[in-house]
């Protein structure tokens, strides 16, 4: 058994450490189900607690410039209270329920762009270690899928994905940050519309889409607003008429920019993420379709990445970020 890492914080020869997630993508407010797998150190210890963060990579907008952070949307305790042997191999078997907002990493097995995380967290003596992190997959919820392949069939392509910190107004979101999916309108709508962003916040009781258009850093007005808030159920529908009440939003949606444009480059639109307003860089995945058409066909190569190299780089995306992500905690 190889253990991803040893607890330096509770000395030399301490406890080490290896939490193996269960291999398939999870869904939001499903399942997650492993193990996390301790192998004593040079000395008996008692395990007070191990704990599982949902953690994730977002952008936080400053007054001047954007940067990175990591903030954690979940924690999760899964066992403790117990004596681990010297050298001795203890296994503690988990399933957590994941938060209903959780971002959706990856769609039709392919990255979407953001990051996520479960941290594995070790308090032994009193001393707590952040002892293992693990790339989590998450797919979209049926609903979330069948929106996005309605997108894609009335001809939207995916531009990029982002993990913002902060509150839609006028939702019921619950963790601290939002995705955004940004997509761009086929050619018989560019004269609309430049780019539309869409947020997905489910709930137990169903699915909360939140759709902007044309959110453009510099020409900004607060006159109006035109986000628009969506609502649609779990149950599974008929593709075709999930299309087209994914037409029906576009429509209000761009109808109501449509009526607000102003003489400027790009088209105004009102704030709504806690009074601020951000810009967007260009992620993975520029130029590949939001999701299949009829035929079934995947999105693109995610900006030249694979998941298996998006794996590999989620230990460096969360590196040096400590003292962020624990100001992020409850």
């Amino acid at each position: 058994m190889v253990f991803k890492k040893l607890l330096g914080a509770l000395g030399v020869g301490g406890p080490s450490v290896d939490t193996v997630l269960q291999p398939d993508p999870a869904l939001p407010g499903g399942p997650l189900s492993g193990e996390v797998r301790l192998r004593g150190g040079g000395t008996d210890v008692t395990v007070e607690q191990i704990s599982l963060l949902l953690v994730a990579r977002v952008e936080v907008e400053g007054h001047d410039e954007e940067h990175d952070s990591t903030v954690v949307l979940e924690r999760f305790t899964v066992g403790g209270g117990f004596r681990l042997a010297e050298d001795a191999e203890h296994t503690v078997p988990f399933t957590v329920t994941l938060p209903w907002e959780t971002p959706v990493t990856h769609l039709h097995g392919q990255p979407l762009g953001p990051v996520l995380g479960i941290r594995t967290e070790l308090e032994v003596a009193g001393a707590r270690d952040k002892g293992d992190l693990d790339a989590l997959a998450v797919g979209p919820l049926p609903a979330q899928e069948a929106t996005l392949e309605a997108f894609g069939q009335l001809g939207y392509g995916f531009k990029s994905a982002d993990l913002e910190l902060g509150h839609i107004r006028g939702t019921g979101q619950r963790l601290p940050c939002y995705q955004e999916i940004e997509i761009v309108p086929p050619a018989g709508q560019a004269h609309a519309v430049n780019e539309i962003e869409v947020t997905f916040l489910a709930a137990p009781d169903g699915l909360e889409v939140v759709i902007e258009a044309d959110k453009r850093a510099g020409f900004f007005s607060e006159s109006h607003d035109t986000v628009h808030r969506f609502t649609t159920s779990h149950h599974a529908v008929p593709q075709a008429d999930r299309n087209a009440e994914v037409d029906a939003w576009l429509q209000q949606v761009i109808g109501a920019h449509a009526a607000h444009a102003a003489p400027y480059p790009y088209a105004q639109g009102g704030g709504h993420h806690d009074d601020h307003h951000h810009h967007h860089r260009s992620g993975p995945g520029t130029g590949a379709v939001v999701a299949g058409v009829a035929a079934g066909a995947a999105v693109g190569v995610v900006g030249g990445m694979v998941a298996a190299e998006v794996i590999d780089e989620i230990g460096d995306a969360f590196e040096g970020d400590d003292e962020g992500e624990g100001g992020e905690e409850e």
